[in-house]
This record gives C-alpha cells, structure tokens and sequence, in this order.
C-alpha cells in the first residue's frame, strides 16, 4: 500500500498510514513547480548576486562570499559538518515519516532542489532504504540540522543505511538497490538538511499513539466506573451541554455508550446511599475533555507543520526572488508537542487515580487489592505502585520544553524552539501511560468478576472476553507481569478499539480539527 503525497494537502490520515508502515511517493503534478525552483536558484547563481546559502556561507558564516567553482562542495561540506548527532537512532517508523514529511516539503517547490535530488530521497523510501539517524542533535532551529543532515548523508553516499534491519555502509546499500548517490547542486544541502521534519515527525508519533491511548482510557474508565458500582449520573449529556466545551461532551456521550444496557449500574441505581462517586470517575468528561480539546489543537498545528515549508531561504520562481527568513523556527511543534506531552500525561493520571480508588476497599466496596483472600495474597497491591511510578515519570517529562531555549552558533541563533526535547520524550510517555491503562483494565475486570452473576454492557463485556482470553480471574497470587505484558500486546494491536466499534460505540477522534 502506497500513499500519493500531494504537497500542501496531505491529510492526517495519510500521516498515520505512513507511521504504521504504508510506502509514499509523491503526485507527480508537483513536478513542474519543482523543476522551476531549481531553474530560479541556476539562474541566481549565473546572475553573481550573494545569496544566503547559495553562493555564502552558513550561520554566523553567511557573509563570507564562495565562488561558484567551490559551490557543489559548499553543499557536500555542509552536510558532512552538519552529521553531527549522537545517542541511540531513530526508530525506522519515524525514520520513514521524516523522510515523506521532507519529500513533500520539498515537493512545494519553494526550495530550489532538483527533481532527480528529490527522486533519490522518494526512491530510497518506497526501498525502504532507512537512514542511520542519530536522535540527539537538534534544538529545533535552524530547522533540525543533525538529524536532516545524517539523512541526507546517506544521500551522497556516506554513513549508514538500514537495509532490512541490517545497517549498511549507505553507499553500498544504494548500489545494490540500483540507485546512485547524488551530487548536491547549490543550496540543495541546505535544503535538505533545513527543516522541521525531524522534530515533526516525532510529534505526529506521539498525536497517533495518543489517539489509541485515548480510546483506551475511555473504555478502561468505564470499566472502572462498573467495577466500583459507580454513576453514570455524571455523563448526561445536559450537564455538559451547560458547559459547552466539544471535547468534554463528546467524551460524556462515549462513556454513557459504553455504559449503556449494563445490568451492573441497574443493580444500584435505585436507593444507593452514595451520594456521589470520586473525582476518577465523576469528573472524567471533564479531563478526558479536555484532554481531547488540547490533542485536536495539536493535530490541527501538526497538520498545517506537515504540509508547509520550513527550510530557508526561500525560493519564489515568478520573480527568481530568494528570501531569507525564519520558517525552521519550530516554535509551532514544541507548543504542540508541549500540549500533547500534557495530555499524556493526565490521562494516565486519571487512570492510576482509578486503579487506586479500585484497590482500596473503603473507596470501592471490593475487597482489599482485589484478591478473594487478602493478606495471604497481595493481589493488585504492586500493579498499582507499578502505574503510581509510570505516572510520575510521566509527570517529571510532562515540564514544557518550549519555554527551555538556549543561544546556538556564535549567537546567531540565539532563540531556539527545543521542539526536538519536546517531540522525542512523547513515545516513552505514551508507552508510560499505556501501560497504566493496561493495569487498569486488568483492575477494572477482576472488579466487575466480583459482580457475578451481574454482566455489564454488551461493549463492555465484549471488552471483558478478550481480556480474560488472556488473563485469567486471579484467584491467588502469581506472576502477574505475563498477564500485563499479554494486556498491553492487546492494546497496541487496537482490537479493543475496533471491538468497541463494532458494537455500535463511537469513541471521539482525535485527529478531527479543533
């Protein structure tokens, strides 16, 4: 499966199909813009005029003027320089998005790359030749210099390609795919190398794996909700129409459908002496809401990132101009990042809120930790401290990077957006926090057990099966960390997700503009 990347226009969902693995190329009806923004930079440069990062040098170095005989190793140069990153590489999936971000970046055609320099990239994707890139390096501005410049690299034959998970000197690996390295033309280095791609990708990782997370914490809520014997009072719709915020009455109207039918909450709707559940369940419109609200925000700033031009200079062929200005300031992504980090970060909150309400009999009416026989047994004592210390490393990640800059080259760049910092902590936090939703449904399962003969929702006790087809009811204590792997597998497969679908409950996307 191969998406057609139209550049300018490429949708969210195209986005996620590359992440998850699709192949990409671009429509070639942006081929004739391309050819004509390299035709502009050929004519600038025969014209003599200095031009930043054409014909001069880079940085704090820009007024020094190059001669044209030197202007095809001004490029090379600037690549190999630039390949200066450390630490552990990328992943190959945001490896593969970086790559399709760049390639449709440059397909604009505001950027004065040749359309053979732009084919090898588009090439090695659909390959998937991946480049060995350093994830550390970046500071989000002038673009994400050491990552971009560790992949273009790979584009003149130097460094590291992933071939099959093997990695492979990258000029042999282009050899055996046919392809040859490339000879950079003037400012086509510097194009490739300046960008937003790097600290984009990374943030559009993070918004797809919370749109997972989110659905999933919806449903383990519930299940909590139903295991605790809990309202669903809190989840009229009149409520939250009072109110007005779309996220928090979309998630109101998703808990009530999951909870709909259930013969456990008709078992205490009448004469129930609690007046009024916990904060962990009572308020969850209100902070998966929200939560919601901020995730679509993101996603509408990524979506407008992912489809713009973020190198410099600039190139306008109409009038062969050449403007230098500051659109690999990536101040856009770290906010988002920064908003998607928090509401990672809350989610997970809420849910060991509801993991600890669950083990403790006072607040739950269950028995203690869950267990049939407790104290000889320990029962979900340790899971909960397992998500209590996921949510605090979440919290200590969850600091905004955006506001942390710090001066780079001599001063010249002196305010930096650290959407890279921002971008990159997203996959471990999600991890963090599936995990706790993990936990919690294995919790809220072996609470609703304690109902029996009572059954919950048809969604819900759908939901029930398949985590039972992997865990049994704990009846006495065992190595519980099988059970919470097999959970977590189930998680990341999205099965829940399309259980729930297909039982007729939408669950709120967060992909959809705010």
């Amino acid at each position: 499966m191969s998406e057609i990347l139209k550049p300018g226009a490429v949708t969210l969902e195209q986005w996620q199909r590359v992440y998850r693995g699709a192949s990409a190329t671009l429509d070639p009806s942006c081929f004739p813009a391309v050819e004509r923004s390299a035709a502009a930079i050929e004519r600038v440069v025969n014209n003599g005029a200095p031009v930043y990062g054409v014909n001069t040098g880079f940085g704090k170095l820009a007024s020094v003027r190059i001669e044209i005989a030197d202007l095809e190793r001004l490029q090379r140069n600037i690549v190999l320089s630039h390949s200066s990153g450390v630490g552990e590489p990328m992943p190959p999936a945001i490896v593969r998005l970086m790559m399709a971000l760049k390639i449709a970046s440059l397909g604009v055609g505001a950027s004065g790359v040749r359309l053979p320099t732009l084919q090898l990239l588009e090439a090695m994707l659909v390959r998937n030749l991946l480049p060995v890139v350093p994830a550390q390096g970046s500071v989000g501005a002038s673009g994400d210099l050491a990552p971009l410049a560790h992949m273009s690299a790979t584009m003149i034959g130097v460094g590291e390609i992933l071939v099959d998970g093997v990695a492979r000197p990258a000029a042999d690996a282009l050899a055996a795919a046919g392809l040859k390295p490339v000879t950079l033309g003037p400012k086509e280095g510097l194009a490739l190398l300046n960008g937003t791609q790097f600290s984009t990708a990374y943030a559009l990782a993070g918004l797809f794996e919370a749109e997972q997370l989110f659905g999933h914490a919806l449903i383990s809520g519930a299940l909590s909700t139903e295991a605790a014997k809990g309202s669903d009072t809190p989840f009229d719709e009149r409520i939250h129409r009072l109110r007005g915020h779309r996220g928090q009455i979309e998630s109101a109207t998703a808990l009530a459908q999951l909870m709909a039918g259930s013969a456990i909450r008709a078992s205490h709707r009448d004469n129930d002496a609690r007046v009024q559940d916990p904060y962990c369940l009572r308020c969850q419109p209100q902070v998966m809401g929200a939560s919601l609200d901020l995730l679509r925000h993101a996603a509408r700033t990524l979506e407008i990132e992912a489809n713009s031009v973020s190198d410099n200079p600039l190139v306008f062929a109409e009038d062969d101009a050449v403007l230098s200005g500051g659109n690999f300031h990536a101040e856009p992504v770290a906010f988002a990042a920064d908003i998607i980090a928090l509401a990672l970060c809350e989610i997970g909150s809420l849910a060991e809120r509801r993991i600890a309400m669950l083990v403790d009999p006072a607040l739950s009416g269950l028995p203690a930790f869950l267990t049939p026989r407790p104290g000889l047994n320990s029962g979900f004592m340790l899971p909960q401290v397992t998500a209590a210390a996921l949510v605090s490393e979440n919290k200590q990640r969850a600091y905004p990077a955006s506001v942390d800059s710090i001066p780079t080259s001599a001063n010249q760049e002196d305010h930096v957006s650290m959407a890279a910092h921002a971008a990159r902590r997203l996959l471990p936090m999600a991890a963090n926090a599936d995990a706790v939703i993990a936990i919690e449904l294995l919790a809220a399962v072996q609470g609703c057990d304690f109902h029996t003969p009572l059954s919950s929702s048809k969604a819900l006790e759908q939901v029930r099966q398949q985590v039972r087809a992997l865990s049994p009811a704990l009846e006495d204590d065992r190595y519980l960390h099988a059970d919470m792997r097999a959970t977590l597998t189930l998680l990341q497969s999205g099965r829940l997700l399309e259980t729930v679908a297909n039982s007729g409950v939408r669950l709120p996307s967060t992909l959809l503009a705010a």
